[in-house]
């Protein structure tokens, strides 16, 4: 196997030299640097990558970690949007990528420490983590560089990304009393997601700047699940009919509210607007197709990726990023057929 002593032999300069010279250090010259780098080609020069992150203590590896992940996730797409976000900025630089999953079992097997040391990762891009996750502790905590998406938190060690979700969610309810709905109830996800907080914040705010009085019983959980809206939904639907718009924390769980609107036999949109978050594929292709809050996940998992190299490369402290949100209005939604 050659080495780079074979290289400086063949290009009549020191080892020192040719090591600089494919690390990219500015301190050689262009022509030999060409020099050394055609001669590496032509003995099929293979960097050991492992060899030299256990010289520089790199791995030039950053890792996503997504806590649950399962066949609910695939339909949203949300860990793989991510993902290729996180990609195309890996692509740009050096780095390269691992995807590892974590659940409540993993957990009490292996510290997030040991997640980390053993597949060897610089820094940590989080996902999909509770906020009540006894693992987020241990990142708080840790001296490993990670970058939380969707939970505020901030340290030496931690920066993070999110959408302005609270924003998003008071567009969602606008647009409804827009339509001249004043009966709007929402489907929220679980207690333990900051994305959850958010939303119900800018929903109760929509709802007060409006001038109509809060109804806690119209606020009901589905955790970010199609059948558990569809239930929760239902029930709601049969006890309160006066019910003329929803707003839905998810995209999934708002196909769950049209399947429970359609059981008890309302229309969508003619007898109940529906507006879900996130701009899923499948928002698009439902029938009707959703009206929604899209948030750019693509973007969201780059952004992420972005800060995590600064922080790997020491070129800024850990921050945070909020990014926008934009209605996409659909054949979901429509003018109330009179006033609640």
């Amino acid at each position: 196997m050659t080495t780079i002593k074979d290289i400086a032999k063949a290009a009549g300069v020191s080892v020192t030299t040719v090591s600089r010279a494919l690390n990219g250090y500015s301190d050689v010259s262009e022509k030999t640097r060409k020099k050394i780098i055609e001669i590496s080609k032509e003995l099929n020069y293979s960097p050991n990558i492992l060899a030299r992150g256990l010289v520089m203590n790199k791995s030039k590896t950053i890792g996503l970690l997504v806590s649950g992940f399962n066949k609910e996730s695939v339909k949203d797409n949300f860990t793989f949007e991510v993902l290729s976000g996180i990609n195309q900025c890996a692509a740009e630089t050096d780095y390269d990528l691992v995807l590892f999953n974590t659940n409540s079992t993993k957990q009490r097997e292996k510290t997030y420490a040991q997640l980390c040391r053993e597949r060897r990762v610089d820094g940590v891009i989080l996902q999909g983590i509770k906020t009540d996750d006894p693992y987020l502790q241990e990142v708080v905590e840790s001296s490993i560089p990670c970058v939380l998406i969707d939970i505020p938190i901030q340290t030496e060690h931690v920066g993070y990304v999110s959408t302005d979700n609270s924003l998003g969610a008071e567009k969602a309810v606008r647009h409804l009393l827009e339509l001249g709905h004043r009966n709007i109830a929402m489907v929220n996800g679980h207690d333990f997601a900051y994305v959850s907080e958010e939303r119900l914040k800018g929903f109760k705010k929509a709802v007060s700047d409006a001038g109509i009085p809060g109804r806690e019983e119209w606020i009901v959980n589905g955790d970010f699940k199609e059948y558990e809206a569809e239930k929760a939904v239902f029930e709601l639907l049969k006890i309160h009919p006066c019910i003329t718009a929803i707003f839905c924390a998810s995209d999934l769980m708002a196909f769950g509210a049209i399947k429970a609107a359609a059981r008890l036999n309302l229309s969508v949109p003619e007898d109940l607007s529906v507006v879900g978050y996130d701009d899923i594929l499948l928002a698009g292709y439902v029938s009707p197709s959703l009206t929604t809050i899209a948030q750019n996940r693509e973007m969201l998992g780059f952004h992420a990726a972005r800060l995590l190299m600064d922080m790997l490369n020491k070129d800024s402290q850990p921050a945070h990023l909020l990014l926008e949100t934009e209605l996409k209005v659909r054949k979901s939604t429509a003018p109330v057929k009179h006033g609640d």
